[in-house]
């Protein structure tokens, strides 16, 4: 071989190199991109995330292989939202995903009207003017219902059975996450004023209100605590758990996430599950499906978990029939 001929096969195999990151540039530019709106944080949810992504996998999409996600996680932040889904569409992605939240459904529906958009929230869609019908949404949305309000009576009846002598019952919502607050704060008076229950509202919007209200419920004696379900408050369950326990307040939560670091007892859908239908929903739409055409799911697996461990810790004895009736008891 010539000294020409080695010098053009050396120049063509630089070529070659340098054209091979290009063409992997390339080829992730061409992905349909998802932009996945989350108002917890990325450690806090990350098995959601985990789970939408399994719901993906089920359609024939792999993050990283022929999808990219792009994560927005507000940490509590709603108030950010407005911007964010501004963004979002402005970065002309192919699905806009907000699982989750009522706040986030709202704000990228009032952003597009054309980008698809996959949901989840724990009220009637309908009523919150996401869609126009749930068997055919005729819009550009649609995703999952998972039912917060209808648990909210079942949740603080449970509480009552496994703390029999709790009249005065605290109840902490986040008024930055209006319209569930709202809904779950008319959910709780109506089921307390049926149960005979004096109800205490605190309201807390980041970690040093949550240390605030823990103290208000100490120095007003409240007799057992429940928890509205909030993104953001799934984000310091730990904090909830240390403070409950370290005031040696009964809780309930929505999220078994909750039970799992120590807190008492949760009731509530399945929300992972839920995740991972929003991931399903959005692969069938990457594969042609159209929003307007396909149902909004209605979630109807509830969990029931108790902490034995906390239970015994806080000196409750759990009755047989919450024990049988737990999905998990955690000992």
């Amino acid at each position: 071989m010539t000294a020409k001929m080695k010098r053009r096969e050396f120049i063509a195999l630089l070529g070659g190199a340098a054209a091979w990151p290009l063409a992997a540039r390339a080829q992730q530019a061409a992905m349909p991109v998802i932009g996945f709106i989350d108002p917890g944080s990325a450690v806090a949810s990350a098995h959601f995330a985990n789970a939408f992504r399994r719901g993906l996998n089920e359609t024939g999409y792999s993050e990283g292989r022929n999808v990219a996600i792009e994560y927005h996680w507000l940490e509590g932040r709603y108030d950010r939202l407005p911007a964010l889904a501004a963004e979002v569409v402005d970065r002309r992605v192919a699905v806009i995903a907000a699982p989750a939240s009522i706040p986030a459904a709202l704000a990228v529906k009032a952003a597009t009207a054309v980008i698809p958009i996959v949901f989840g929230v724990g009220e009637d869609p309908v009523k919150l003017g996401l869609v126009a019908n749930l068997a055919r949404p005729g819009g550009n949305a649609t995703g999952i219902n998972f039912f917060v309000v209808e648990a909210v009576p079942k949740r603080l009846g449970l509480l009552r059975d496994l703390v029999p002598g709790a009249a005065r019952i605290a109840v902490m919502i986040n008024p930055s996450n209006v319209a569930t607050a709202e809904t779950t704060l008319r959910a709780v008076q109506k089921a307390a004023g049926d149960f005979g229950l004096q109800i205490q509202v605190l309201n807390a919007s980041n970690s040093r209100e949550i240390d605030a209200a823990f103290a208000a419920i100490s120095r007003e004696r409240a007799e057992a605590l429940f928890v509205a379900p909030d993104a953001f408050f799934g984000s310091r369950r730990v904090q909830f758990a240390t403070l409950a326990a370290r005031d040696r307040i009964p809780a309930t939560y929505s999220q078994r996430g909750f039970v799992e670091v120590g807190g008492l007892m949760s009731y509530g859908t399945d929300i992972a599950d839920s995740f991972r239908q929003a991931g399903v929903y959005a692969g069938k739409i990457l594969n042609g499906a159209k929003p307007a055409e396909m149902p909004v799911t209605q979630s109807t697996k509830f969990e029931f978990v108790i902490n034995l461990q906390t239970a015994r810790a806080l000196g409750l004895e759990v009755p047989s029939g919450l024990l049988l009736a737990a999905d998990e008891v955690i000992e």
